[in-house]
């Protein structure tokens, strides 16, 4: 007995009769259009809603913005780099230490690299910063070395190591086993095949996410502001605050951020670049 079949009230496929059908295609050209239009529609009303005038006075006073140059370079970008390419190195002798000793068969060793790496990455930075400030008072008599820059650069290193030993632990990880026993076979000691085989690759390995690492230390060596520094050792973001406090206006804030974006952005896209490229050649 044969069941016949009828395509219903709807009609085939589901369609109801006298209702335009669509493709996907189309039913996509339809939905980017609701967007745009719904973009455009944002923009128009911000343009209008937003007071022009007022931003350019407060935000883009280009006679304010005149007052931070060339300082804003020469002392501000300068100190900020010092203090970010000195605890970056720091971090990075810090954190190899660190990372050898989490690897190593030697209990205790582990024990204390685990320790300080869950404890400061556990941290804000802030307080670093501010346990460093309180540090001479807890040690009488002692002053780290290189007076408001060495602070600065030890305060950011605390930081970094701690960063950085994980990411350069997960470097030493991915280098294949084989090399080290290599290594061995022709002789070397264990010192020196880590040093002169394993090491090194790793390293490679690391660079894309250091060069991130790199970026955001960058962006917290806005933190040394809270050491007090003033005149010659001021970062970015002190400086910036210090002249918006004297001109009462928020121009120099604009200026010292446009100045961290000429150093992050182009950062930034060589790290995504490096990423691709390692990537692209696994």
């Amino acid at each position: 007995m044969t069941q016949s079949t009828t395509a219903g009230p709807a009609g085939p496929a589901g369609h109801v009769p006298g209702r335009p059908r669509f493709s996907p295609r189309k039913k996509q050209q339809i939905s980017r259009g609701v967007q745009y239009t719904v973009l455009i529609a944002a923009v128009v009303a911000l343009a209008f809603l937003v007071n022009w005038q007022g931003l350019a006075q407060n935000f883009a006073k280009m006679d304010v913005a005149e007052q931070s140059l060339p300082d804003v370079f020469t002392i501000a970008l300068r100190n900020t780099i010092i203090y970010t390419v000195g605890g970056f190195v720091l971090g990075s002798l810090g954190g190899l230490v660190l990372a050898l000793m989490r690897l190593s068969s030697v209990r205790p060793y582990r024990w204390i690299a685990t320790v300080y790496i869950e404890i400061f990455r556990g941290l804000p930075a802030l307080l670093i910063f501010l346990l460093i400030l309180f540090l001479p008072l807890a040690l009488p008599g002692f002053q780290v070395p290189g007076g408001t820059y060495g602070q600065g650069i030890l305060g950011l290193a605390i930081v970094s190591s701690a960063y950085m030993a994980e990411t350069l632990r997960a470097g030493l990880q991915a280098v294949p086993k084989g090399q080290a026993e290599a290594a061995r076979s022709l002789g070397m000691s264990h010192s020196r095949a880590m040093i002169s085989v394993v090491i090194p690759q790793a390293v490679r390995i690391v660079i894309p996410p250091t060069t991130n690492q790199f970026v955001s230390l960058l962006k917290d060596s806005s933190l040394v502001l809270f050491l007090g520094v003033s005149g010659e050792y001021v970062e970015l973001t002190k400086f910036g605050n210090d002249l918006a406090s004297t001109t009462s206006n928020a121009t120099p804030i604009m200026v010292v951020g446009l100045t961290y974006l000429l150093v992050t952005i182009p950062l930034g896209y060589l790290a995504g670049r490096l990423e691709a490229r390692q990537a692209k050649g696994r």
